[in-house]
């Protein structure tokens, strides 16, 4: 895990202004004009304001900021990070379990460490329960891809927010005129992520801190102003009251006021962009305080102008500074669209990790941050989708409704995942265990209620984005796990490798087989052996290894071990996410060759290499297409001769990231049949 100085913990939760904060800093934008409620009164106005401050306290503040933010899993945040850190400490087995590249020598194993005898149980339940880890994989892919849809809700309903501001002041700006000026907006912002996450944030964190500063200041102004014992709404007892005066009225409206929590997913999401302490410090001593301020002034000002709820942002803002105040919520806006999109292709990239996406191109853009990343392929799906989203319910309230939906149902998962953590991880105390069970699926399950009420009116829509990525991950997952499963049980034993290596004929040369298998030999090399009829004088099979570090130094690059065989290594390549993966050159021959001669027996040996380097060198990968028999099932069958296989086709390989000289490649297919 990286550590920072108190300097950089500062410039990372000033820059975290800029890209976590953008969502649920803008709320204030859209949540009070999302209440549908005609005339409220003072006792309404001050219930919301109850519900909107205790949700903000109880859900951001202590859920996200002080518990959530702990279970990190090296620095990085999210629903995959929740699981990574599961499966460091629960030995995860099944059929739809995403695959494990865990080495024995990874300094973070620690399933094997004692603990309570609840957790042992716990742990125990987990490893013995094929469905309960299939259930656990189900929910966080879920989880996952609804992220991934609220990524392409929020830039829609933060730019419309804003850009609707300027209708309260002409009658002539018509709502196609807003919906036009939302989406060129939107797609100049998706064509400046190309810049990266460092370049953006520092951009953005001074319109944010802008942003809090104005709103804070005009939410304090409306308060002396308006109604200057407004925070007398910060006893619950006002949501009694709430609920007492408007019934069922005031259970739908919930599903609006979820809005003000809009984002607080992007402060665990984005984890890996920054780091847990700068967050903590920037949203307990500015987010928090100004968020509070700006809807208890603007609750002030709708108490004796209750008329004005549907435009309450704008109609709160003092006339003098209307223009300014409407320059920079337009800016904030751009901004809090950062958030969700830099937290998709943190996911994204968490994703392929761990091997349950197809790969696409990830662009590291800062040398000094593993987490601040960059992918154009799911940079333009998220703006096309986005832009899709924002014509189609030409800005109506659908999207609020929408993204509700997405934003309640991540923080579920949440919870429920976070209780596992709790469990078999930290060994917390069942009773705290329960409680916060039962607080946050209280609270969130009453929103969610309110918000399924709304599916016809938009709230299908996240269901909608999660159904294409589900069906991505899902295939993907699926497929790999039976790749892995037929390698497992069809792979080499040395037996069987001593002898293909005796009955081969040697050519002069040094082969460098590329495979994913960590342990053991792939069965395609019994194919290779089968139809070539011959093995180089000296075999080296590769399996290349991402590491959580900026760069792995030149003298811990290459793992090697002899196989057994004479001229038969194994070779494990180890780059750190600022490498270049590069297998071409005279260099990188060498270099491997070199370090093999360290474990060289005699002095033959090392003159076999010495020749064999000299003569042609060869690259070899395979290219593996599975072919599900009639066993499995018509559906099962599908998913992998033609889901499955698509998304192989059309998706990067692994060999695709790696710099080989093509006129020294050969790839071998292979079909597996399962």
């Amino acid at each position: 895990m990286q550590s920072f100085t108190v300097w950089q913990t500062l410039m990372l939760g000033y820059q975290s202004l800029g890209i976590v904060y953008g969502d649920i800093g803008t709320s204030p934008l859209y949540v009070f004009s999302s209440i549908k409620l005609s005339e409220p009164g003072e006792k309404d106005i001050l219930g919301i304001l109850s519900l909107i401050f205790w949700t903000l306290t109880m859900m951001g503040l202590i859920k996200y900021v002080f518990i959530v933010l702990q279970a990190d899993d090296h620095g990085e945040g999210g629903t995959f990070a929740l699981y990574s850190l599961l499966r460091q400490h629960v030995n995860f087995k099944g059929k739809m379990i995403i695959p494990s590249t865990r080495l024995g020598s990874d300094f973070n194993l620690k399933y094997h460490s004692k603990g309570s005898k609840l957790q042992s149980k716990a742990k125990k339940f987990l490893e013995e329960n094929s469905k309960a880890q299939a259930v656990i994989t189900f929910i966080v892919l879920l989880g996952t891809c609804m992220v991934i849809g609220d990524g392409a809700l929020t830039p829609a309903i933060s730019v419309l927010s804003a850009v609707q501001g300027i209708q309260s002041r002409s009658s002539k700006i018509k709502q196609e005129h807003v919906v036009f000026l939302s989406v060129a907006i939107l797609v100049v912002l998706f064509l400046f992520q190309r810049f990266g996450t460092n370049k953006v944030s520092f951009s953005f964190s001074p319109i944010m801190l802008l942003w809090f500063s104005f709103t804070a200041t005009i939410g304090l102004y409306n308060i002396i102003k308006f109604y200057p014992s407004i925070l007398k709404a910060l006893s619950p007892h006002y949501i009694f009251y709430f609920f007492q005066r408007n019934h069922r009225k005031g259970w739908e409206l919930l599903g609006a006021i979820a809005l003000c929590i809009t984002g607080a997913e992007a402060m665990f999401a984005d984890l890996g962009h920054f780091n847990k302490r700068g967050i903590q410090l920037s949203y307990s001593l500015v987010v928090y305080p100004s968020l509070i301020l700006a809807y208890s002034g603007e609750a002030a000002f709708l108490i004796k102008n209750p008329n004005k709820i549907s435009t309450a942002f704008y109609s709160s803002v003092p006339e003098p500074i209307f223009w300014p105040m409407f320059i920079i919520s337009t800016l904030a806006a751009i901004v809090a669209s950062q958030a969700l999109i830099s937290a998709s292709f943190s996911i994204i990239r968490q994703s392929i990790t761990l091997g349950c996406f197809p790969r696409v191109t990830m662009i590291h853009t800062s040398s000094k941050h593993e987490g601040q990343v960059y992918s154009p392929e799911v940079n333009y799906f998220l703006m096309f989708v986005c832009i899709l989203i924002t014509v189609g319910f030409d800005g109506g309230a659908e999207i609020g409704n929408a993204f509700g939906v997405a934003v309640i149902w991540v923080m579920l998962i949440t919870t429920v995942l976070m209780c596992v953590v709790m469990l078999v991880i930290w060994d917390t105390n069942i009773i705290l265990v329960v409680m916060f069970l039962t607080v946050y699926l209280s609270i969130e399950g009453v929103y969610m209620s309110s918000l399924l009420n709304k599916l016809a009116h938009g709230g299908w829509v996240p269901f909608a984005i999660s159904a294409f990525f589900l069906v991505i991950t899902l295939s993907w997952t699926y497929g790999r796990s039976k790749k892995s499963q037929y390698e497992d049980g069809n792979k080499m034993s040395k037996q069987e490798l001593n002898h293909l290596v005796e009955t081969s004929t040697r050519v002069p040369g040094v082969c460098f087989f590329c495979t994913d298998l960590m342990n053991g030999i792939p069965p395609i090399i019994r194919h290779y052996v089968k139809h070539v009829g011959t093995l180089r004088q000296v075999t080296v099979f590769v399996t290349v290894r991402t590491l959580p570090i900026r760069t792995v130094l030149p003298e811990e690059r290459f793992i090697v071990a002899k196989l057994g065989p004479e001229g038969v290594y194994r070779c494990l390549v180890q780059y750190g996410y600022m490498d270049q993966y590069r297998m071409d050159g005279e260099e990188y021959v060498s270099s491997i060759v070199g370090v093999i001669k360290e474990i060289a027996e005699n002095a033959k040996e090392v003159e076999m290499m010495d020749c064999a380097s000299c003569k042609d060198v060869i690259f070899v990968h395979g290219r593996i297409i599975l072919n599900a028999n009639k066993k499995n099932g018509g559906f099962r069958k599908w998913v992998i001769n033609n889901l499955y296989r698509f998304l192989q086709k059309n998706f990067r390989s692994n060999v695709a990231t790696l710099r080989i000289p093509p006129s020294k490649s050969l790839q071998v297919g292979m079909l597996y049949e399962i």
